[in-house]
């Protein structure tokens, strides 16, 4: 059975696309069956990994509202054949206003996983970064949340905005609801701000933080206007080294 991983964040610019994608492609380098979902209408996972958002002719959009099945929207990355996406564009957009009077409208991504979910090990979902119905589905459906959390002043208070989150949505919708683990990003070791944030959500968090910490990096930057992850543009970067080792401490927490 998949373990469905909500890549989340209420804060934007922390990283969440770029490690969503890249966390992704590592997996699938690994061997492990892997499917995206882009639930951010922005459309950036898909377009990072080198599908051009425009030319979509089904979108997660359109399996939301039952124009689409599965299989019309899912695309079967050509770099690995075990890495699948559901992209999405800015339709998506007009998700929340279109659904508003549908019935269980928090439990749409759960219902569209239910019958796929021995298909994969990994489910990945993308959320935008608020805290709205397409957010509150990707916690519903999933079985952990991975936070990615930029190393600069104000990541405390976000952080606990969002454990705020969290804790609503397994009181109300989804009570197994668990924290996968808080990945540390755009980390510069040249700076104490960084170490300082670092130390005081291990602090605040413990065993929850994993262990593997991104790095700023060019490289990472400059994939997605190439279509593609880091460890197909530039596997030997320190950013490239950091997904893959987390990549690992994700199998490792599954098999725990």
């Amino acid at each position: 059975m998949s373990k469905i991983i909500a890549i989340a964040n209420q804060k934007g610019g922390v990283g969440k696309t770029t490690t969503s994608i890249n966390l992704s492609a590592c997996l699938a380098e690994k061997g492990k069956k892997v499917l995206i979902i882009d639930s951010d209408p922005q459309g950036n996972t898909s377009s990072g990994l080198g599908i051009d958002k425009n030319e979509l002719e089904y979108t997660l959009y359109d399996l939301l509202l039952n124009n689409a099945t599965f299989e019309q929207v899912k695309i079967e990355l050509e770099y690995f054949n075990n890495l699948h996406i559901l992209p999405s564009n800015i339709n998506l957009s007009g998700a929340e206003i279109e659904l508003v009077d549908k019935d269980n409208r928090e439990y749409l991504f759960k219902n569209i996983l239910e019958p796929i979910i021995n298909n994969y090990d990994y489910i990945l979902i993308d959320c935008p970064p608020s805290l709205n119905i397409l957010t509150v589905n990707a916690l519903v459906a999933a079985n952990t949340i991975l936070v990615p959390l930029q190393c600069e002043y104000y990541a405390l208070e976000g952080l606990s905005q969002l454990l705020y989150t969290i804790n609503l949505v397994k009181q109300k919708l989804n009570p197994s609801l668990k924290i996968e683990g808080i990945v540390f990003t755009m980390y510069d070791a040249r700076t104490n701000l960084s170490l300082q944030v670092v130390e005081e959500v291990k602090e605040y968090l413990g065993k929850n933080v994993y262990k593997s910490i991104i790095p700023r990096n060019v490289r990472l930057s400059e994939a997605p206007s190439h279509g593609k992850p880091i460890n197909l543009y530039d596997s030997k970067c320190k950013g490239a080294e950091a997904y893959m080792l987390l990549a690992d401490e994700v199998i490792l927490n599954k098999e725990a």
